[in-house]
């Protein structure tokens, strides 16, 4: 099955199988005071990329705080245990040169810089 999203502010549609898509998962706790989320990108959207690192609210936007680590098989992954309840705003920085949202987002919202979106993953 190929997910497809359409991206109307640079007007195309992106269309990935399921094996390329971006992956956010889930894990809360027993008591839901925290939840682990997985974010994983697969070696196909990351185009043999060195580095990738996971930006946003939960890091103050540090683009060195979580490097995601190359699974043997070839997907990027990183857990971060986030606080239930609330929304947090991220990307992706590939190689040190390249933003990507995630396209499996809970969903996205303009960027105070104007120019791009970023990715919600609401917890």
């Amino acid at each position: 099955m190929a997910s497809c999203e359409f991206d109307s502010s640079r007007i195309h549609f992106t269309c990935r199988s399921q094996e390329e898509a971006d992956m956010i998962k889930k894990n809360y706790s027993k008591t839901s005071k925290s939840c682990k989320v997985t974010f994983e990108l697969t070696e196909e959207v990351v185009h043999g990329a060195s580095s990738v690192m996971l930006v946003g609210d939960f890091n103050n936007w540090s683009t060195t705080a979580s490097p995601l680590k190359k699974k043997k098989n070839g997907p990027f992954s990183i857990v971060i245990p986030l606080e239930p309840g609330r929304e947090y705003q991220f990307r992706y920085f590939i190689d040190y040169c390249k933003w990507e949202n995630d396209w499996n987002a809970d969903k996205y919202v303009p960027s105070p810089f104007g120019d791009s979106d970023n990715s919600v993953v609401i917890v």
